[in-house]
């Protein structure tokens, strides 16, 4: 009989134990700690801002290119002829010469327009001296005080019987790119035919 009582308080004590364990297993589960995404080891990334590198600045026109010297003018220029170029077949050649009388330096580029005038302030007779364009152009720098040259020819107006002739007082001149003018005072004959051309002129060179 003790025996039997010893098992039975076995048996029951055991299913008091199993019956707790299973209480204890259908309880409440702990919460989970909510681990920290390394960078780089999944979730988002985060937003990256890459400036782009900034290009360099090239100079404007303005501050890069270089001031050269302004064209000479009629104001800043005395004019005057050398005839010792001679002469041909009732031809004179001459030098008309211009001389910078300014401060600054200035360029002579081309041809002058050259014509013969009946007075300091009169305007043109005839034709306009022609372009001999056998010459290259150049140009001609002139600090202060300098002068550049171009060939002149004048054709006697006596070699042509059609020329109806008139007295001139001088050359009337045009630097090159110029409306302004000078005139040379050297009196000579002219033909108020526009269609004979008395007057030949070379582009500038270095005097």
């Amino acid at each position: 009989m003790r025996s039997q009582r010893g098992l039975h308080g076995f048996v029951f004590t055991t299913a008091i134990a199993a019956a707790a364990l299973m209480l204890t297993a259908c309880g409440p589960s702990q919460p989970q700690t909510q681990g920290t995404t390394e960078p780089g080891t999944g979730g988002a990334s985060p937003a990256t801002t890459s400036a782009s590198p900034t290009a360099p600045q090239t100079p404007s026109a303005t501050t890069s290119a270089l001031t050269g010297p302004a064209l000479c003018k009629a104001g800043s220029l005395s004019a005057a002829t050398d005839a010792s170029g001679g002469g041909a077949a009732g031809s004179v050649y001459m030098n008309l010469i211009l001389t910078n009388t300014g401060s600054e330096p200035c360029l002579l580029r081309g041809f002058p327009g050259v014509s013969l005038a009946a007075d300091a302030a009169g305007g043109p007779i005839g034709a306009p001296a022609k372009r001999d364009e056998t010459v290259p152009v150049a140009d001609v720098l002139l600090a202060p005080g300098k002068a550049g040259s171009a060939v002149l020819r004048y054709t006697n107006a006596g070699n042509y019987t059609d020329c109806t002739r008139t007295d001139a007082a001088g050359y009337r001149i045009y630097p090159p790119e110029d409306t302004a003018s000078l005139f040379l005072a050297q009196p000579t004959q002219a033909c108020t035919n526009a269609a004979i051309e008395l007057l030949t002129i070379g582009p500038f060179q270095p005097a």
